[in-house]
């Protein structure tokens, strides 16, 4: 089953402004099937760079490209030949002066620093474009919220037969990862470590990074932690969220927050099989608070700004976005439970922060004031009016 995704459109626009697109995204997050589905529509050629036979055929890239170049050309994980883009480079270059400057390369790849470093021989040339795992806005017709939450977005978790099955898919993704793209991309990390960091960040999901704690847990140094991490947040798997930069009088804390960014492989990780498990757990909160958060950023608008504001007293906001336009933040409060309370320490942050507009999402689906200028909001509600955000109306 093929569900619609919305960077569609903006992966058809920057074929139509650049010579190539890169889509980036972790693995099984439908980088593959949306590419073959917009190739579809007009002559393409597909190469998936894992397997060697179609290495091979990029031998002599120069002639290959020659040879296709009527044709859209579909390169799938293309960090396996990274010497590609130096030749793609004088390609693209050269098509141009034959007026083929536009439409002719998608590039897939699930490592976003790598290829963007790979890539940046073609600045000028290639747009990039992120596609996460499905979100909430995508599979309205498709999945509830709440099987969303439990699963995550990867389509085959998503659209399994039963919880039981999509619990294995997930847990052989993991076990993928580990035996393939980790060793791939850092040949010299140990692969046990990278495996017990990633359980220890799902049990510190939604928690200040404490580096200090993970580096002794694992027994590493601090700057081999923060390798590891990088990796983690490299493949997509891993968010860091910035703390809040203000002019305000009161120190503020300086470590990010860590969630997992695909609740489905949090639960994988935290052996939570069902809905049941997910209710009765400790991380209920936390896993709600990250969901929420995916959610939302996966419908704001192309280079809204997220972070999270706490003091060293306790003050806090979850969520504060600055969105593109606008000369205010919005903040969030994330609450699992409806109706939800309104804490003191976030009333305290909000005057700190003077956000443009003030909301608490819930897990509910009512929407109602709790108090002057304070919004209690559904998730779906709020990730619509994110979607739909216009920077001219106020």
């Amino acid at each position: 089953m093929f569900i619609p995704r919305r960077v569609t459109s903006g992966i058809e626009s920057g074929l139509r402004l650049e010579a190539a697109v890169s889509i980036l995204g972790p693995r099984q997050a439908g980088k593959t099937t949306l590419a073959l589905r917009i190739a579809a529509s007009r002559p393409h050629v597909y190469l998936d760079l894992e397997r060697g036979e179609d290495r091979a055929a990029l031998r002599y890239p120069r002639q290959f490209m020659e040879a296709n170049e009527d044709r859209l050309v579909v390169l799938d994980e293309v960090h396996r030949t990274p010497d590609l883009f130096a030749e793609l480079r004088g390609i693209i270059d050269e098509g141009r002066r034959r007026g083929r400057g536009a439409g002719r390369f998608l590039i897939l790849g699930s490592a976003s620093e790598a290829l963007l470093r790979q890539s940046e021989s073609l600045a000028g040339r290639i747009l990039p474009v992120r596609l996460g795992p499905l979100h909430l806005l995508e599979v309205t017709d498709h999945a509830s919220l709440p099987t969303l939450w439990l699963r995550g977005g990867l389509p085959r978790s998503l659209l399994a037969d039963s919880d039981r099955d999509s619990l294995r898919l997930r847990r052989a993704l993991i076990e993928t990862y580990l035996a393939r793209d980790i060793p791939y991309f850092a040949p010299r990390f140990a692969v046990e470590t990278m495996e017990r960091l990633w359980a220890m960040l799902a049990a510190s999901h939604g928690t200040l990074l404490n580096r200090a704690r993970l580096a002794a847990g694992l027994e590493v140094s601090a700057p081999a932690l923060g390798r590891y991490l990088d990796l983690l947040v490299d493949l997509l798997l891993v968010r860091r969220l910035p703390p809040f930069r203000a002019n305000v009088a009161k120190r503020l804390v300086k470590a990010p927050r860590i969630y997992l960014r695909d609740s489905g492989l949090l639960h994988a990780l935290l052996g939570i099989a069902d809905a049941n498990q997910l209710l009765r757990s400790p991380f209920l909160g936390p896993s709600w608070e990250g969901f929420a958060i995916e959610t939302m950023l996966a419908a704001a608008p192309w280079n809204t700004q997220a972070s999270f504001y706490r003091t060293a007293q306790g003050a806090e906001v979850d969520l504060v976005l600055d969105l593109p336009g606008r000369p205010r933040p919005w903040a969030v409060d994330i609450k699992y439970g409806s109706p939800p309370r309104l804490a003191r320490g976030f009333r305290i942050a909000c005057r700190d922060i003077d956000p443009e507009r003030i909301f608490v999402v819930h897990s509910g689906e009512r929407r109602f004031p709790i108090r002057a200028g304070v919004v209690a909001i559904s998730l779906p509600e709020l990730a619509a009016l994110l979607a739909d955000f216009d920077p001219a109306t106020p």
